[in-house]
């Protein structure tokens, strides 16, 4: 039976327990400080090593049983010294709260990606996920990032890793978890893995070029000076434009945040030469307007292979079934909005300057509340490279 008891001059209550010791085949007894100087504390700290040890006595202790049997041991001692119940809760509910947060801030796909991920995690743990959800560890988590990377794909195991971090960083914030289990567990990489670069300047004037005569010119330029993501370009009206004070307008779909970008004179003056409406809710790029996002990618693909910069894509069956993602290209439109950073950067712009003009957080903006003006913002966008430059040179053509 264990026991507390004080020692003269001494703050902390110690504990008396036995442990049995397969060696000597009879129980041995310890004297072992607590660390406790509550007396509802330290007997809740000796009572769960005395079941700890009655478990290994039976030969049943696993580390998933240890773990559960601390876990319940710092609940009892959080009661038992703040008289109230330690915040907690179930995997499986805590994904079921989390998700119905997400359904506020996060777009209908989004929600449907984190809860597909989920949904496998808590099918690969079974009953576990009825657990608290401060007994997930990391191995798991590991053993779950293979196993869909063995079943499904290394996308789909990566995926799944993300919304975990996320999932489980939402948890420690709530005090639900003393550390995050996913933080640790690294994404797979990608076999041939091709990561996206930013445009070449040649590059872009060849793009620009085969783009000529097409809304696809003007969303070129939109993107590669505003930073512009290919659905924020796809969905803007003429309501975001301001000619009068050059300056575009939209709420990010990704992040829900709402960016105001100077017009680059190069930008404005296309803009500017555009057909005019009285419509202001007409879109800036009609034939782009009515397309979802996989036709738009598809669209601007075509663009870079009119430049000689992508191959036409093979309608021939591959054998690895419609699920296997397209390995990533080099070059996309998502490269401009990396080209956007890089000019900006070349040509002096602090990091700051750079990612609050690509809707990036920064720890210059959200922790040290750096107050970015507007002239600061033109007078980088005012540095940018004009890339049409050479378009208006007569006699000289750009090459493909």
């Amino acid at each position: 039976m264990a026991s507390i008891h004080k020692q003269p001059g001494k703050p902390f209550w110690f504990c008396s327990y036995s442990t049995w010791s397969t060696e000597k085949s009879k129980w041995q007894r310890h004297f072992k400080s607590t660390k406790m100087t509550d007396k509802k504390a330290a007997a809740e700290v000796c009572r769960a090593w005395e079941q700890t040890a009655k478990i290994g006595r039976t030969g049943k202790l696993t580390p998933e049983v240890a773990r559960e049997v601390v876990a319940r041991g710092v609940a009892d001692i959080f009661t038992a010294i703040n008289s109230e119940t330690m915040p907690c809760a179930s995997l499986r509910a805590w994904c079921r709260q989390w998700l119905d947060a997400k359904q506020i801030e996060a777009e209908p796909s989004t929600v449907q990606r984190y809860n597909y991920a989920l949904d496998q995690f808590m099918a690969f743990l079974g009953t576990k996920a009825d657990r608290d959800i401060a007994s997930v560890r990391s191995a798991e988590v590991q053993r779950f990032r293979d196993e869909q990377a063995r079943v499904l794909s290394r996308n789909t195991a990566n995926l799944g890793v993300k919304v975990l971090r996320a999932c489980f960083n939402a948890a420690f914030k709530q005090g639900l978890v003393s550390s995050n289990p996913a933080a640790v567990v690294d994404k797979l990489k990608q076999r041939g893995e091709c990561k996206r670069r930013a445009f070449t300047l040649a590059e872009l004037r060849r793009v620009l070029d085969a783009a000529k005569g097409s809304d696809w010119y003007g969303a070129t330029l939109v993107s590669l000076y505003t930073g512009a993501r290919l659905s924020d370009m796809a969905r803007l009206t003429w309501r975001a434009v301001d000619l009068q004070q050059n300056t575009v307008a939209f709420v990010a779909k990704k992040t829900g945040k709402r960016m105001e970008v100077p017009l680059a004179k190069s930008l404005a003056d296309h803009l500017a030469g555009l057909p005019s409406t009285d419509d202001p809710n007409a879109s800036l790029f009609p034939s782009l307007a009515k397309l979802r996002v996989s036709q738009l990618s598809d669209g601007f693909r075509s663009v870079l292979v009119d430049a000689g910069m992508a191959e036409e894509r093979s309608h021939e069956a591959t054998g690895k079934g419609r699920n296997t993602a397209r390995p990533v290209a080099e070059l996309s439109f998502h490269s401009l909005r990396h080209s956007f950073v890089s000019i900006l950067k070349s040509t002096g712009a602090n990091e700051a300057v750079a990612m609050a003009l690509a809707g990036h957080e920064t720890k210059a903006i959200s922790q040290n509340y750096t107050h970015l003006d507007t002239a600061s913002l033109r007078g980088a966008v005012d540095k940018m490279t004009d890339v049409t430059a050479t378009e208006k040179k007569p006699g000289k053509k750009s090459a493909k």
